[in-house]
């Protein structure tokens, strides 16, 4: 035939080369490099560069190719998971004549300004409402506002039986495998039989059950004597939820859930009391997931004593303590007692009719609705009260504000790390930035922020989403719509 067997290997071989580097290029190739920086996730740090390719993390090296890719110039500067922030209120009701300052647009473009890639909010079923047709329309929403990637949990207030035994399971199955049940709020709290018949449901079908603590009855029972003796300020929303209605209610939530063998997640601690119930339950074998948030550290009860009624703007459930309670929070936090940090994002106008100084609210505590904006500032705050102070390191901020949120609630690896193969959703940090918190400088739908004036050092300058900027030097780029539905 004229070829000898060495020329047909010759041709076959450079065959393969040619079709090995032809592929190696399309794996290597990225769109977007972000080099120069310091990768920081829950388990360790390092120097190195990020690949990005149709938006997820496809290489982390040094010196990665850069040929025909945009760049980001990290250099001194740390690269983390974008923050999950697990608890968040939006577009939510709140009572008759009373609406939310946030919808989804301003909800998550607040978020996303704050170095934040994906919020959790809550869609509320209140009493006699059908769950899938609140779902349905909680999603219409949602839908093509958000700045951020968005997942829903849950909320039960009417256990009946087309709910228990029949949307909640399917809803599950769907991928809504995370629901939250009330032990105070007239309208929205559940008695024990209730509690313990919802636990179930999570158990048999795989679902992740949130409780918020707190006894109603011994709540109603303070409001009313207050009432009686006039004293309807806003301080008195504190000394109407004392320390011990959280610590009894997490305590009674603690022993139904081990009654049924159900996980569970305890949300916003206030307090090393209720704490020490957690590392009790721990110790009995029950599996807890538990969470704070920035009012327990910054906030005390005495804020709520602000002259003409500017106490309201700090009343939310529970409420914040004292400086004691600021430091066992503090103490959770580093000993592994927290798993999440979250903000409990539920905010109000102040001087509005609907908000905080509704008719009523104005002249009644009990009135005035429950809850603060901090979506934005949430991880700010820890950042600089916590790493920057030395009571964390960065690892563990990083597994508090994202890799925990992700593992607790069934996004993970997808989110809440720095991978390969997950989803390049990167907060670019500078460490030592100092900024004063003004709500003039924020994003959110409020028209206050409770740490007005606070000095904090450690901001996010940049935030991408699926490996698009949208966030770049502290100015918003992205577009609403950008963020997507996860379905978990």
């Amino acid at each position: 035939m004229g070829f000898s067997i060495f020329y047909v290997y010759h041709l076959v071989f450079k065959r393969l080369r040619s079709t090995f580097l032809e592929e190696s290029y399309l794996v290597m190739s990225h769109h977007l490099v972000i080099f120069g920086g310091k990768i920081c996730t829950a388990a360790d740090s390092m120097f190195a560069d990020i690949g990005i390719k149709d938006g997820q993390i496809v290489s982390i090296g040094r010196d990665l190719d850069r040929t025909g890719a945009e760049v980001i110039d990290a250099t001194g500067k740390l690269v983390l998971p974008g923050g999950i922030d697990s608890h968040v209120h939006l577009s939510q009701p709140s009572g008759e004549g009373i609406v939310m300052a946030d919808d989804f647009e301003t909800g998550t473009r607040s978020a996303l300004c704050g170095g934040n890639t994906t919020v959790m909010p809550f869609c509320l079923q209140e009493r006699n409402d059908n769950l899938r047709g609140v779902l349905n329309a909680y999603h219409g929403l949602a839908e093509g506002q958000c700045y951020t990637d968005i997942a829903f949990h849950l909320i039960i207030s009417n256990p009946d039986a087309q709910t228990l035994g029949q949307d909640l399971p399917a809803l599950i199955a769907e991928g809504y495998t995370s629901i939250k049940v009330f032990m105070t709020y007239e309208a929205l709290r559940l008695n024990d039989s209730e509690l313990l018949a919802a636990f179930d449901v999570a158990r048999q079908h795989g679902a992740t059950m949130m409780v918020h603590c707190e006894n109603e009855d011994a709540i109603r029972y303070l409001v009313d004597r207050h009432e009686a003796e006039s004293r309807v300020t806003p301080h008195a929303h504190a000394t109407t939820r004392p320390i011990a209605v959280e610590r009894e209610a997490t305590h009674r939530a603690l022993s139904l859930a081990e009654v049924v063998d159900l996980p569970i997640v305890i949300v916003h601690v206030s307090n090393g009391a209720a704490a020490e119930e957690i590392r009790r339950a721990r110790g009995r074998g029950l599996k807890v997931t538990a969470e704070t948030c920035p009012q327990y550290l910054m906030l005390t009860a005495n804020d709520l004593d602000g002259m003409d009624w500017e106490g309201a703007k700090f009343v939310c459930s529970p409420p914040p303590r004292d400086t004691t309670e600021q430091r066992a929070c503090w103490q959770g936090l580093m000993d592994g007692t927290f798993d999440l940090f979250s903000s409990d994002h539920c905010p109000f106008r102040y001087d509005s009719p609907q908000g905080k100084l509704n008719p009523k609210g104005a002249k009644n505590f009990r009135f005035i609705p429950n809850g603060i904006p901090g979506v934005e500032t949430r991880l700010p705050i820890l950042f600089s009260e916590g790493v920057n102070t030395g009571r964390i390191d960065i690892n563990r901020f990083v597994a508090l504000t994202a890799t925990n949120h992700a593992k607790t609630y069934g996004l993970y690896p997808r989110k809440g790390t720095i991978a390969i193969g997950s989803d390049a959703d990167l907060a670019i940090w500078d460490p030592d930035l100092e900024r004063t918190v003004h709500h003039a400088d924020l994003h959110d739908g409020a028209d206050y922020t409770p740490y007005e004036g606070r000095t904090l050092r450690g901001w996010p300058v940049t935030v991408l989403l699926r490996g698009k900027v949208m966030m770049q030097d502290g100015a918003l780029v992205g577009k609403r719509g950008d963020g997507v539905y996860l379905n978990r």
